[in-house]
């Protein structure tokens, strides 16, 4: 008996047993993640670093105007200037606009950085408004690249202090002619993380896997609901879940669906969840709910901690579902009463 088929009675008195049932259904997908439309593959980001390299004469002649040549030529150079500066688009932005004294938003950075990823061995299209704030781009690039590594204090670290850019053009020569030592190269990933760059831009895909499940079982039963948008505001509800049913005028049940594979994130999930349940048991006559609490999880993050799983499990009443059991999420559920097709 899994705790969406027991009583809460049942729930209460074999804890431990329901919390070992839904660790053993729950599966990591942390090895694999989607591509998504604007993945750049290494020999693509190989061929903007050729043409980084062959522009700035093997980085002996960094300026403005080296560095818009390769970009003018072949786009996805943005994305290998960025990666030896190390900044994300927003901080590149940021720097741009404290030190030329010219405004380059944050959200235009982030916009041009898809733009790049979506057609990565186009040149950059050549209009005054992008060519302007992409020039003081490539001006602060080219000056933290010259300039290297600052000294900082003794509790500090610099972001520049890589092996390839710590002595500015010198390290970055180095590395370009000589090969990066392969513990440095290691090292640096151990600061980075893998993929973590690209972990970052697919996130909502990854949840679109569970979100997308969901939605299919629920069409599939005939089941009117509706599926909120990231950051919306719905009546009643100071956070909206992803799913209400049959409406946010009448909820009736609502379903949170949620992936991850880190615990820390699982323990704000599950708080997440408690809230909602709090809401719905909030002035209900009788005890009864108002509506009923549904998660839907997947992930290792969240068969790390048994008292999160345990909140979670009281919390919703058993009605906790991983992707091995969405098969049973109408006919074990208050969604039955909605359910029109079979």
């Amino acid at each position: 008996m899994r705790p969406f088929e027991a009583r809460p009675e049942e729930i209460e008195s074999n804890l431990d047993h329901f919390v070992d049932m839904v660790f053993a259904s729950l599966a990591s997908g942390f090895m694999v993640m989607p591509r998504g439309s604007g993945f750049v593959d290494y020999a693509t980001f190989e061929q903007g670093y050729e043409v980084v390299k062959r522009n700035t004469q093997a980085f002996s002649d960094v300026s403005a105007t080296s560095l818009l040549s390769a970009v003018m030529e072949m786009q996805v150079s943005l994305i290998v200037i960025r990666t030896i500066l190390g900044f994300t688009p927003p901080e590149w932005a940021y720097i741009t606009t404290q030190t030329q004294g010219a405004e380059v938003s944050q959200s235009f950075a982030r916009s041009l950085d898809r733009k790049v990823r979506m057609n990565p061995l186009q040149p950059l299209k050549n209009s005054e408004r992008i060519t302007l704030r992409v020039n003081a781009m490539l001006a602060a690039a080219a000056q933290f690249m010259r300039e290297g590594a600052q000294e900082a204090k003794s509790d500090h670290l610099h972001r520049l202090d890589k092996a390839d850019t710590c002595e500015g053009l010198r390290s970055i020569c180095a590395a370009a002619s000589l090969g990066v030592p392969y513990a440095m190269l290691l090292y640096e990933r151990f600061l980075g993380r893998p993929f973590a760059g690209h972990r970052d831009s697919v996130s909502e895909l990854v949840g679109d896997v569970l979100e997308t499940a969901v939605e299919e079982v629920l069409s599939k039963a005939g089941i009117s609901f509706r599926k909120t948008k990231r950051a919306e505001t719905i009546p009643g509800f100071d956070q909206a879940p992803d799913f209400v049913i049959p409406s946010e005028f009448s909820p009736k049940v609502v379903i949170e669906a949620k992936i991850t594979e880190d615990d820390g994130t699982a323990r704000d999930k599950v708080t997440r969840i408690q809230h909602l349940a709090q809401l719905g048991a909030a002035d209900a006559p009788g005890g009864k709910q108002k509506f009923e609490v549904i998660g839907c999880i997947a992930g290792r993050g969240f068969a790390v901690r048994r008292s999160d799983m345990k909140k979670l499990i009281l919390a919703t009443r058993g009605k906790v579902f991983t992707l091995q059991d969405l098969e049973m999420l109408v006919d074990c559920s208050a969604l039955s009463q909605f359910k029109t097709k079979t």
